[in-house]
């Protein structure tokens, strides 16, 4: 059979029986010097052994292979920061002739060219990618290169600013904050060796060391990785779709789990409250106007009364704050949470710094002393996150904070913000674990947790981390943006990415952090946008207020229902963060996941979906009237706010109006929506909208509603959940909504009061029979919805028959 293959083609082989075709690159693009003497066929890996080293290729899943080069005389470093996976049981084989090996291992298969020397990877017996010349070293590190198709679109390298398409650069792998950066930034605080291309692939390149990622920067259709040291490998992952991607990757690196529930609520937070007195004034501001909140975070005047010379006090200063213990336990019978800034760096004007050296927790330079130098806020040491000592000295600081009732951390600085090459950790140089440092530290965390308090779910904000820092609970942000437009445009890029690379909590500063730009339009536009992004949290320096409660009445207002929404849709959003859980799956996601092959949404992150069903277009320009919007062709969709019907795969001009962002719903979705809140320990499924939107081009449709406690964690491992099913089945102008519910063993199965809203019914129905009972509804014609209320008894399952007119 004729096989379509992107690789330049000078001979192809068809391997035994089916096998599908392979094609070997350019000659040119060989490693000639490279050669076979020896292949072993081992239970769990193939391995190969050539001229200047040795390969293996080893399966984890019937969708991923990882292939490691050790070079002569160096020991394989079997360790790994990033995968967690252990490899299933793969049923393999390898097929040879004169001239080739297939190693087949599930979908994938290795392909080696005996010489010239090559290594190439396909899917299903489609072609994915080929190493160029592969592994090679120079004075100035190690690289691997592999050869691209003209029009593949990359993706991945962790959090840069530069469009959804990242082919054209070569991007430094090396943890680094910009202070105010825009719609451009190449170097930021998440540079993961990750890369995903619009061919349907991944490539992880497992090695924590600082180094290169260049994605074709020469345009030569290359794509390389380049390392100072460390281990040669890689994984290479594949999929029917992307969800299919990304969960593989998740699966590889672990998963995040369920962030506690009031994370899904709004935040307090500036640079910074100054004062307990000055705390409290400003959740009494919330009360007052009557915006929700769940959480109030410290920046770092809680240990200090200066920005410099204080950091590493890592206690509360007591002339402004005489009474934390009360005050958080205050504001917790509030319904509010406290969250603490913390730092890995211990100034030598701080009042712990005598205790650090005496503990020997810092880094050190080459003689073993304590490495100091000087930053932004003082001259300092470093907390060596890699030393077991330091790292239980850190912990018991937690500890004591959390005695106190803290409830949140915020990791701050973590990339580290200065890490000098001379440093020395107990496992490395600087430069060999720079860019796991905030990794490490979110472990720390992390298993404090699952050590001392097995029972509750850590939050853990952090603006550094790796390939697989999500399985630590790691809530993610991008950094110090400038509070402009500019800087609001490259928000949904950089979430996109990085929920793509299992950072599915990635979220900015609402309302943008760096300046003093007071622009209420910009506010407003953030602030709705933030709706849906994973994290709703305004927070700038405080020249200009971050919080709702202070803007001009207008902006206040708007801003409130922006956060009304946000709690409306907690039942969705939190259902979103169980798929995350469970799948892998990102809460934002590109419109390319809707439509893989469409070359159009390549390169488009201008609207998104917030997971399956609705799908999102921020506003992103002063006084934009007029938004562009393409709507996926799975389905038709709904104008969010007045119904409208959009056609799958057409695009319109749609109006943009003051009050909200353009917001559409998938036909055949279920929304399930929470009455209004005030803090989400008011949350119940009890009491809930559900709202369907009736499409009659879909024959059936199905979706789900999870819900715990909110706080235990591994609460659905333990059997302490809901899992409600929804499904719609439409046929002969009758609908039929089917709902059911399973309870884990250790919840109690409990009546619900529903009120239904069905959307684009044209026509008021002739009846509804609710388990073959009629029952009284309303229809409002120019809404076209009809509305019910319906009680669903515990343990049943509730039928719901919608007999249409003619």
């Amino acid at each position: 059979m004729k096989q379509k293959t992107h690789f330049k083609r000078i001979s192809c082989l068809a391997t035994l029986a089916l096998l599908m075709q392979f094609c070997v690159t350019d000659l040119a693009a060989q490693n000639l010097s490279r050669s076979i003497q020896r292949v072993s066929v081992q239970p769990a890996y193939l391995e190969v052994v050539t001229n200047d080293g040795r390969y293996l290729f080893k399966p984890y899943t019937k969708n991923i292979i990882e292939t490691s080069f050790i070079p002569a005389g160096e020991h394989f470093q079997q360790a790994s920061h990033a995968v967690v996976l252990k490899p299933e049981k793969i049923k393999a084989q390898l097929r040879t002739d004169a001239q080739h090996l297939s190693y087949i291992a599930g979908n994938m298969a290795v392909h080696i060219n005996r010489a010239p020397f090559q290594i190439s990877y396909t899917y299903k017996n489609q072609a994915l990618i080929a190493e160029h010349q592969g592994y090679q070293q120079s004075a100035q590190g190690r690289s691997l290169d592999f050869q691209l198709d003209q029009d593949e679109a990359l993706y991945g390298a962790g959090a840069r600013a530069l469009g959804m398409n990242r082919r054209g650069y070569r991007l430094p792998l090396y943890n680094k904050a910009h202070y105010g950066y825009e719609e451009h930034s190449e170097q930021m605080n998440f540079a993961m060796p990750l890369v995903f291309s619009s061919k349907m692939y991944g490539i992880h390149f497992d090695n924590p060391t600082t180094g290169f990622l260049d994605l074709d920067s020469k345009k030569k259709n290359l794509l390389a990785y380049e390392s100072l040291s460390g281990r040669q490998t890689y994984q290479v992952i594949a999929g029917d779709s992307w969800e299919d991607i990304v969960s593989a990757y998740t699966q590889l690196t672990g998963r995040q789990p369920l962030p506690p529930r009031w994370a899904f609520g709004n935040f307090a937070s500036r640079f910074g409250y100054h004062s307990e007195s000055e705390t409290r004034s400003v959740l009494a501001k919330y009360k007052e106007e009557q915006i929700p909140v769940d959480a109030i975070i410290f920046d770092l005047y809680w240990f200090g009364k200066e920005i410099k010379g204080t950091m590493g006090n890592l206690a509360f200063d007591r002339d402004n704050f005489p009474q934390p213990k009360k005050m958080i336990a205050d504001f917790a019978q509030q319904g509010v949470k406290t969250i603490l800034i913390t730092e890995p760096f211990i100034l030598t004007s701080s009042a712990r710094w005598k205790e650090a050296v005496a503990e020997n927790i810092l880094a050190k330079d080459q003689q073993g002393q304590p490495y100091t130098y000087d930053f932004y806020f003082g001259h300092t040491g470093l907390i060596d996150l890699f030393d077991k000592h330091a790292q239980q000295w850190f912990w018991n600081i937690y500890k004591n904070l959390k005695a106190e009732g803290v409830a949140g951390w915020w990791g701050d600085l973590g990339e580290p913000e200065v890490h000098p090459a001379g440093l020395q950790h107990k496992t490395g140089s600087a430069d060999q674990v720079h860019n796991i440092y905030g990794h490490q530290w979110a472990k720390l965390i992390a298993e404090g947790y699952r050590k001392e308090y097995p029972q509750e779910r850590p939050f853990i904000l952090m603006r550094a981390g790796y390939s697989g820092s999500q399985r630590f609970g790691m809530i993610p942000w991008s950094g110090d943006v400038n509070r402009t437009w500019g800087g609001l445009r490259s928000q949904p890029e950089i979430a996109l990415q990085m929920g793509m690379q299992g950072m599915a909590y990635m979220h900015s500063d609402l309302g943008g952090f760096a300046g003093a730009n007071l622009d209420d339009e910009l506010y407003t536009r953030w602030l709705q946008y933030g709706v849906f992004q994973p994290v709703f949290r305004p927070h700038a320096q405080e020249e200009v207020a971050s919080e709702p409660v202070f803007r001009e009445p207008a902006t206040r207002a708007l801003a409130k229902a922006a956060i009304e929404l946000r709690y409306r849709l907690l039942p969705y959003n939190y259902t979103l963060a169980f798929e995350n859980n469970q799948h892998g799956w990102p809460l934002m996601r590109p419109l390319f996941f809707a439509e893989p092959m469409n070359p159009v949404l390549t390169s488009a992150s201008d609207s998104y979906l917030w997971g399956r069903d609705l799908l999102v277009h921020p506003v992103l320009s002063a006084g934009q009237k007029k938004a562009e919007v393409y709507f996926p062709v799975s389905s038709n969709w709904f104008d969010f706010y007045t119904g409208q019907t959009y056609a799958a795969g057409s695009r319109h001009s749609i109006d943009v109006v003051r009050e909200h962002i353009p917001v559409f719903v998938r036909g055949g979705a279920f929304i399930p929506m929470a009455k209004p809140l005030q803090n989400t320990r008011e949350y119940s499924t009890q009491t809930l909208d559900l709202h369907y939107y009736y499409d009659p081009a879909v024959a059936s449709s199905q979706s789900q509603l999870y819900d715990d406690d909110g706080m235990t964690a591994k609460a659905f491992e333990h059997g302490a959940y809901t899992l409600m099913k929804f499904r719609s089945a439409y046929r002969q102008r009758q609908l039929v909504l089917t709902l059911d519910a399973v309870n884990g063993k250790k919840r109690a199965a409990s009546d619900r009061r529903l009120q239904i809203v069905i959307h684009n019914i044209t026509a008021a129905p002739e009846k509804i029979l609710l388990q073959h009972q009629p029952v009284a509804f309303a229809w409002d014609a120019s809404s076209r919805q009809v509305t019910l209320d319906a009680l669903w008894k515990a343990g049943s399952t509730a039928k719901l028959v919608v007999q249409m007119s003619d």
